[in-house]
């Protein structure tokens, strides 16, 4: 009797936890899942085409590091109630806040646009003109955040993070060498154009922790209105988010890797190019790769939009929540507005060689972009003011300091390798 007891107690105690978790699931996973935007399915897929599997361990090293980075905006949203931004203003004054500000503003704007092309270019593929594309997800998403219910915007969002998962059954109808796959979990650089190479490193990177991610999560937390009890769940909310993100981004390097490296097709310079070319060898796979890049486009545009919205809104004093109707915070939605007709337009006035280069190129741009933003965040997170018993501990600083040294590591050594090409050797 005494063990049925503690069955019971211990499962209803399970089911409460689990019940209590869906609740608050929803910031993590989205940041997550939306990171493998567009841009990101993009350089993903120049990379497996490039590559192989040789640069699977990187996107597999990258997943705790987005995970490490995000966590703390759980943190942060929970004990201070307020957005990225407001905090940056709060603890570091006006001149670091316009700042902070300004590198989000270009680099949200920029990749905006890129979501904006991958979803034009994926319907392109099945006869939709980008004009109807452009106005059609301008209008729904419009709708979407309109309704004055935050909950209901998460529950639809975490649909479309479902479909995002579509990549997964694409790689197993490639029917991959296991193999070669296992072979680039191993750590190796390959030969080759080493602009090249760290040029791709750093498109990953800037695809996987962006500085968007930190303002989205965070105005998130607060939206959603978590409190500091909330906070572990939050934490494993962002871990699953983690693991999904490079699932999806490793699966992506599989499918490209397996039907379009080393075939003497050439070279592929966007996900539209690489679904287009897999449709002659595998149509369903190719078409699952189309539909996968419109989803993420519009995962990416949707939480990059508001982040930005939220940002401003919190730095102006306008009422920002989703809980708000249009009335009571009509410039928070006529920001949002003003970045979907502009980053829409700039798309269907540019030319397709322009769309190509900016995709790759504005997540060199994050991530050139990203060290600011994560010294901010780590100064943020060792306040113990600001944040009591929640502040960062030695070994948090250590591991994030890892991270910005990384980062400007690549970068350093990516401006090298452009101004001096040979000095690697020829590697």
């Amino acid at each position: 009797m005494d063990f049925r007891a503690r069955f019971f107690y211990r499962y209803r105690r399970m089911v409460k936890t689990l019940q209590i978790y869906l609740i608050l699931a929803g910031p993590g996973i989205i940041v997550m899942v939306a990171d493998n935007d567009a841009g990101g399915i993009t350089t993903y897929s120049v990379t497996g085409a490039t590559y192989g599997y040789d640069l699977i361990w990187f996107l597999i090293l990258l997943g705790p590091i987005a995970y490490f980075v995000q966590e703390m905006t759980v943190r942060l949203g929970a004990v201070t109630k307020r957005g990225h931004a407001e905090a940056i203003f709060d603890a570091f004054g006006a001149f670091w806040g316009w700042f902070s500000l300004a590198d989000l503003a270009l680099t949200d704007w920029l990749t905006l646009i890129t979501e904006f092309i991958g979803m034009t270019a994926a319907l392109s593929i099945f006869g939709i003109p980008p004009l109807i594309t452009v106005i059609l997800v301008s209008v729904f998403m419009m709708g979407l955040v309109l309704h004055g219910r935050y909950w209901t915007f998460e529950k639809i969002v975490l649909f479309f993070c479902l479909i995002n998962l579509i990549y997964i059954p694409a790689a197993i109808l490639v029917n991959p060498s296991v193999p070669d796959v296992l072979h680039g979990v191993i750590p190796n650089l390959p030969g080759g154009d080493m602009a090249k190479l760290f040029f791709l490193l750093m498109a990953n990177i800037g695809t996987t922790i962006a500085p968007w991610m930190l303002f989205f999560q965070q105005s998130s937390v607060v939206d959603k209105g978590m409190k500091e009890k909330d906070i572990p769940f939050g934490k494993i909310d962002t871990a699953i988010g983690a693991v999904l993100t490079v699932l999806v981004a490793v699966f992506i390097i599989i499918v490209t890797a397996t039907l379009l490296h080393g075939t003497g097709q050439p070279p592929i310079e966007s996900a539209a190019q690489a679904a287009t070319t897999m449709q002659q060898e595998n149509y369903w796979v190719g078409t699952i790769l189309a539909i996968g890049l419109f989803d993420a486009g519009l995962l990416g545009a949707i939480c990059i939009s508001l982040a930005s919205s939220w940002a401003i809104g919190e730095v102006f004093g306008w009422a920002h929540s989703l809980n708000n109707k249009i009335r009571e915070a009509r410039w928070f939605y006529a920001f949002y507005f003003f970045l979907l007709v502009t980053a829409g337009a700039m798309v269907l006035i540019s030319t397709e060689k322009t769309l190509v280069a900016v995709t790759l190129f504005v997540q060199v741009i994050a991530v050139t972009l990203l060290p600011a933003a994560l010294v901010f965040l780590l100064l943020l997170l060792n306040s113990e003011e600001l944040m009591g018993k929640y502040k960062n501990t030695r070994t948090q600083n250590i591991i994030g300091a890892s991270i910005i040294s990384m980062i400007i590591a690549l970068s350093t050594l990516y401006a090298l390798s452009v101004v001096f090409p040979g000095i690697f050797g020829g590697f």
